[in-house]
C-alpha cells in the first residue's frame, strides 16, 4: 500500500486516536516477525494538499483495520517508523495533536472518581508560592484546595515543624484563632489571609532582633546580704534563679513577682538546671541539692566535689557536673533519689568552669585554656581543643558545633569531630561569661556588662566580613553579665547588679513600647 508523504501526517493523527495514550511513553520495540508491513514513500513533500477523499478514506480504514489487528508492541513499533519518515512540519503538527492528549489534570480527574481526599493530600505538601498558584489553575483545584482547608493545613504544619511558627501560636492563640472558642471553624479564606499576616509578624520579629527595638522588664533580686544573680532558667510560666545569697528564687514570668524561695545551700548557688519534676543545683558549698519542682522539698544532696560546683547538665538519666577542683563527675540518675557516681573525669590542670553533653560527647572547658572531648558511652578522653589564650569561662554544643566564651575577650566557633577552629569573634571588651546558641544567633554576654547578638550562619561562613557578625550589642545591665538563655522571642539575663531582665522582641509597638505591657516595670523582691 503506497501512501504519499502529504497524507502521512493526517493519517497518523487517526491512529493516535485509537492508540492507547500510555503507549506514547513506551520505550523503543522492534518487532522483527510482524507479518504486518507498508510500505512508505519517503520522496520530498511536493504538495500538502490532501488526495482524493474517496481513495484517501478507503486506505485509511483499512489501514487502521489492519492496525487494530497487531499487538500493542508492533502498533508502536509501526508508529514510530511512521514518526521517522516524517519531515520536520509534520513533527510540529503531530506534537500540538499530542500535546493536549497527554495531559492529564488528576486534580479534576479524582473527586470524579469520588477521590477528593487523594486529591487533597497530594495539594496538602504544596508550600504558600505553590498552593497560590495552584488556586488559579482552575475552579475544580481552588475547590479542593478550599474544601480541604488546605490553607489552614499548611499554618498547622508549619507550627509542627518551625520553632518560630509554634511559639507565635502559642503566644497568639486569640489573634490566630488557633483555639476557637466557639465550635464554628473559620473558612479556608480566613485562614489563606492568616498566612502573610503570620509572615509578617516573623519579619517583623526578625527586624526586631537586628535593629535592637525590644520591651525591657527588670526584675530586682536583692535581697538584704546578695550581690549577684549568678544563675537563671525560664520557661513560659517561671523564671528559677540562683543567687549568691544562698537562694534560689522562683518567679512569675507575667506578674515578675517572687513566688518562693528555696533554701538549704551554705554557699552561693552557680548553677541550676530543672525540668517537669526536679530543680538540680550547684553550689560553692561544694554540693549537688535536687529539689522537688512544686514544693520545693529537698530530695537528695549529692557531696562528692571537694570544691565549689560551678556547673552542671543532666538528661535522660545522666548527670554531669564539674568544679574548682577540676574534676567533673558523670552520674547516672535513676530517680531523684537515686543517683550514683558513674565515673570521674580528670585531665583538666584548672577549674573546670562549665560541661555540656549529648548522646556522643561530653565536652567540658576549664581554666587552663582548653576544652575536651570525652567519649559520652565510655567516658574516656577523645581530643582538646585549643586556640584560646586564656581560660574559658563558658560553652554550649551542639551537633558538631562548639561556641566557647573565654577571658581573652573573644569567642570561638569548633567543630568537634575535627577541632577545628572555625571562627573567633571578637567584640566583647572584658571576660565572656556566658554564650549561647540556635540555629540563627548566638548571644553572649560578658563582664563589660553588655549582651552581642551575633549572626551564626555568617559566623560560619569563611567569606563573611569580620565587621557584619555582630548584629546588636544590648546594654541595660550595670554590672557582668553572669548567665542568660534566650528563645525566638526573647533573652532572659541576669547580671552581678543583682537584676534580671527580660529583653521582649515580640511585644513591641512602633514607638518602642510593649503592646498591652508598660514599656519597662521593675519589680523588687525584700526578703524578711
Amino acid at each position: 500500500m503506497l501512501l504519499q508523504n502529504s497524507t502521512v501526517c493526517n493519517f497518523f493523527c487517526s491512529l493516535i486516536n485509537i492508540t492507547p495514550h500510555y503507549l506514547f511513553f513506551c520505550k523503543n520495540t522492534t518487532v522483527e516477525n510482524c507479518s504486518y508491513r507498508l510500505q512508505i514513500n519517503n520522496g520530498p513533500v511536493v504538495s500538502r494538499k490532501r488526495p482524493s477523499e474517496g481513495n484517501y478514506e478507503k486506505e485509511k480504514e483499512h489501514c487502521i483495520a489492519l492496525f487494530d489487528q497487531w499487538s500493542e508492541a508492533d502498533q508502536v513499533e509501526f508508529v514510530e517508523r511512521l514518526i521517522s519518515r516524517m519531515c520536520h512540519y509534520q513533527h510540529g503538527h503531530i506534537n500540538s495533536y499530542l500535546k493536549p492528549m497527554l495531559q492529564r489534570d488528576f486534580i479534576t480527574a479524582l473527586p470524579a472518581q469520588g477521590l477528593d481526599h487523594i486529591a487533597e493530600n497530594i495539594l496538602s505538601f504544596l508550600d504558600a508560592r505553590s498552593l497560590c498558584s495552584a488556586e488559579l489553575v482552575c475552579k475544580e483545584w481552588q475547590r479542593v484546595i478550599s474544601e480541604g482547608m488546605l490553607w489552614k493545613k499548611l499554618i498547622e504544619r508549619m507550627v509542627r515543624t518551625d520553632p518560630l511558627w509554634k511559639g507565635l501560636s502559642e503566644r497568639h492563640q486569640e489573634k490566630y484563632l488557633f483555639k476557637n472558642r466557639t465550635a464554628e471553624v473559620p473558612p479556608n479564606s480566613y485562614y489563606h489571609s492568616l498566612y502573610p499576616k503570620i509572615i509578617q509578624d516573623i519579619e517583623t520579629i526578625e527586624a526586631n532582633w537586628r535593629c535592637g527595638r525590644h520591651n525591657l522588664q527588670r526584675i530586682q533580686c536583692r535581697s538584704e546580704n546578695s550581690k549577684g544573680v549568678y544563675c537563671l532558667q525560664y520557661d513560659d510560666e517561671k523564671i528559677i534563679s540562683g543567687l549568691r545569697d544562698n537562694s534560689i528564687k522562683i518567679w512569675d514570668k507575667q506578674t515578675l513577682e517572687c513566688l518562693k524561695i528555696l533554701t538549704g545551700h551554705t554557699g552561693s548557688v552557680l548553677c541550676l538546671q530543672y525540668d517537669e519534676r526536679v530543680i538540680v543545683t550547684g553550689s560553692s558549698d561544694s554540693t549537688v541539692r535536687v529539689w522537688e519542682v512544686t514544693t520545693g522539698e529537698v530530695l537528695n544532696t549529692l557531696i562528692h566535689h571537694n570544691e565549689a560546683v560551678l556547673h552542671l547538665r543532666f538528661a535522660n538519666g545522666l548527670m554531669v557536673t564539674c568544679s574548682k577542683d577540676r574534676s567533673i563527675a558523670v552520674w547516672d540518675m535513676a530517680s531523684p533519689t537515686d543517683i550514683s557516681l558513674r565515673r570521674v573525669l580528670v585531665g583538666h590542670r584548672a577549674a573546670v568552669n562549665v560541661v555540656d553533653f549529648d548522646d556522643k560527647y561530653i565536652v567540658s572547658a576549664s581554666g587552663d585554656r582548653t576544652i575536651k572531648v570525652w567519649s559520652t558511652s565510655t567516658c574516656e578522653f577523645v581530643r582538646t581543643l585549643n586556640g584560646h589564650k586564656r581560660g574559658i569561662a563558658c560553652l554550649q554544643y551542639r551537633d558538631r558545633l562548639v561556641v566557647s566564651g573565654s577571658s581573652d575577650n573573644t569567642i570561638r566557633l569548633w567543630d568537634i569531630e575535627c577541632g577545628a577552629c572555625l571562627r573567633v569573634l571578637e567584640g566583647h571588651e572584658e571576660l565572656v561569661r556566658c554564650i549561647r546558641f540556635d540555629n540563627k544567633r548566638i548571644v553572649s554576654g560578658a563582664y563589660d556588662g553588655k549582651i552581642k547578638v551575633w549572626d551564626l550562619q555568617a559566623a560560619l561562613d569563611p567569606r563573611a566580613p569580620a565587621s557584619t557578625l555582630c548584629l546588636r550589642t544590648l546594654v541595660e545591665h550595670s554590672g557582668r553579665v553572669f548567665r542568660l538563655q534566650f528563645d525566638e522571642f526573647q533573652i532572659i539575663s541576669s547580671s552581678h547588679d543583682d537584676t534580671i531582665l527580660i529583653w521582649d522582641f515580640l511585644n513591641v509597638s512602633t514607638n518602642g513600647q510593649s503592646e498591652g505591657r508598660s514599656p519597662s516595670r521593675t519589680y523588687t523582691y525584700i526578703s524578711r
